[in-house]
């Protein structure tokens, strides 16, 4: 029988990857947990970490526990949401994570139509991109994520050791945002190739690597006027004539105002949309909410800046 709390010691360790910064948030002493992990590999019959100069590691063992104590954790956390629900009488509670362009366009129509459905139901949103949402669906601290990735394989894959499962719900093509007097405004599509004078407006950091990765097999290389972290903020300097925006679909402005926007000819990237939801048992509530997205991407109204 695996002692929980050796194994919630190794969760620590995983952390911080060190023994010292581990035992200082424990309060204990560095001895007391190494004695722990030793504890636990002697209960066990393998090593779990390997220690070096450099700090700690896991090994293949000690990764099988970490994704158990992980799925553990994340289970008492369910059970205490429904605990709670039971005591205070409550329909139930759900906890939803979105990028926010994502939040923006597509969660509220789906929001609507899940709490006309699922009255009392006590909702919180978090605002967060990918590589902060799904670590909370694993933790538990959220049941579900709207999240994204760009050209490429989804960041969850069947078999890994994630703990997740990605459902794609929509394909989000980019765009070329520039002003509306720009001399390229009436294009029917543009390649980077075409666009090797202009300055550029960044709104996503993980977009602009791929932006300039794209830009670069066509042989051009960007001048950026800013790297920004936000779509609509590089939509404004846009609007302002401070350069052009490759911009996914779903984050253009519904405010055509000064504006016009052509869609980008591969080769470039897309933006992939899906959910993602825990392996283990997803919560009633969660896998309503992800019927109800799926079914509400259907029915966006078009923008009227990408539908001409």
């Amino acid at each position: 029988m695996i002692d929980s709390r050796r194994l919630q010691v190794l969760s620590y360790v995983a952390r911080h990857g060190s023994f010292n910064r581990a035992a200082a948030e424990l309060r204990l002493t560095p001895s007391a947990v190494s004695q722990q992990i030793s504890a636990l590999e002697r209960s066990l019959g393998t090593p779990v970490v390997r220690r070096s100069t450099r700090g700690v590691e896991l090994t293949e063992a000690g990764l099988v526990l970490i994704d158990a104590a992980e799925a553990i954790s994340a289970e008492l956390l369910t059970a205490q949401r429904e605990i709670d629900r039971l005591a205070t009488a409550r329909t139930g509670v759900l906890t939803v994570a979105t990028f926010t362009s994502g939040g923006q366009r597509l969660l509220p129509a789906a929001l609507t139509s899940f709490t006309a459905a699922h009255p009392g139901v006590e909702l919180t949103v978090i605002e967060s991109e990918p590589e902060q949402s799904l670590p909370l669906v694993r933790s538990g601290a959220a049941e579900l994520a709207l999240a994204y990735h760009f050209t490429g394989p989804p960041p969850i894959t069947e078999g890994d050791r994630s703990g997740l499962v990605w459902t794609p719900i929509l394909d989000d093509p980019m765009f070329i945002v520039m002003p509306a007097d720009h001399r390229l405004a009436g294009s029917s599509s543009l390649g980077i190739a075409e666009l090797a004078d202009e300055r550029w407006v960044h709104g996503c950091a993980g977009q602009s690597d791929m932006i300039e990765h794209y830009a670069a097999l066509a042989g051009v290389e960007l001048r950026v006027a800013c790297r920004g972290t936000d779509y609509q903020f590089a939509q404004s300097l846009v609007r302002a004539g401070v350069g052009i925006s490759s911009i996914p679909e779903v984050a253009v402005t519904a405010d055509p105002t000064g504006l016009a926007a052509v869609p980008m000819r591969p080769p470039g990237p897309c933006r992939h949309i899906g959910v993602v939801t825990p392996k283990r048992r997803p919560s009633a509530l969660a896998l309503a909410l992800v019927r109800t997205l799926r079914e509400a991407v259907t029915q966006l109204p078009p923008n009227p800046l990408t539908c001409r």
